[in-house]
């Protein structure tokens, strides 16, 4: 396990992140977080993380740049963990098509965000590919979701985060199962479909190496935990 002792643990995205946790299911929400911080716990009771939520249901990059420096940076977190796109693409087909965020300006924001967060805070990256629960890779929105997640692989390799192929995963579910068993509509997961993410999310941080630090990270960073 790559997580520390005492760690603190942030997680930002959209409402496949959100999941109530600012309502009815606060404060984990009752998704991919809420498993993930489950199955941690109970493996590593002795770790005592803290966990953080900072989903919002219907953000886009742009949404995201709004309330980077109070969500993200302000929490200064040991891990910062991001998955989002699914709306930046899905406006596009569903709209307001306004909304959509292009492919160019969603690498742009979200580098730049990254970059942001990891010099002021130090904190380490756990970066999750946008997906689509759609089997047929020429589907329209399911290309433009492989496009996306690929800048998503790339800026992992870049900024050395964990980097969790959530599509990948689904696409596993998708060769012995129809989409229905996962989402009802493609996107929001039901708890079987969450607990894929939570599955491909504990996979990464057991697999990855513990050495590397992100590229944007200098060694003199202020607070700089690791």
């Amino acid at each position: 396990m790559i997580l520390r002792a005492g760690q603190r643990i942030v997680f930002m995205g959209d409402s496949i992140t959100d999941c109530g946790r600012r309502d009815v299911a606060a404060p984990y929400g009752n998704g991919y977080v809420s498993l993930v911080r489950a199955f941690v716990t109970a493996r590593h009771p002795d770790l005592d993380l803290h966990w953080v939520n900072r989903g919002v249901s219907g953000d886009t990059v742009r949404h995201l740049a709004a309330r980077w420096e109070r969500d993200a940076v302000g929490e200064h977190p040991d891990w910062l963990s991001v998955m989002i796109g699914i709306n930046d693409i899905w406006r596009r087909y569903r709209g307001p098509e306004a909304e959509a965020v292009p492919i160019d300006e969603y690498e742009r924001t979200l580098r730049a965000l990254l970059t942001r967060a990891v010099e002021a805070t130090g904190c380490r990256l756990i970066l999750g590919d946008p997906y689509l629960i759609e089997p047929d890779r020429a589907e329209p929105q399911r290309a433009d979701a492989d496009r996306y997640a690929a800048v998503v692989a790339a800026l992992a390799v870049e900024f050395g985060a964990v980097h969790v192929p959530t599509q990948a995963a689904v696409d596993r579910a998708l060769a012995v199962s129809p989409p229905g068993k996962w989402a009802d509509d493609r996107v929001h997961p039901n708890l079987p479909g969450h607990a894929l993410l939570a599955d491909a999310f504990l996979a990464a941080l057991d697999a990855a190496p513990s050495a590397p630090r992100p590229r944007a990270a200098a060694d003199d960073v202020t607070g700089s935990r690791g």
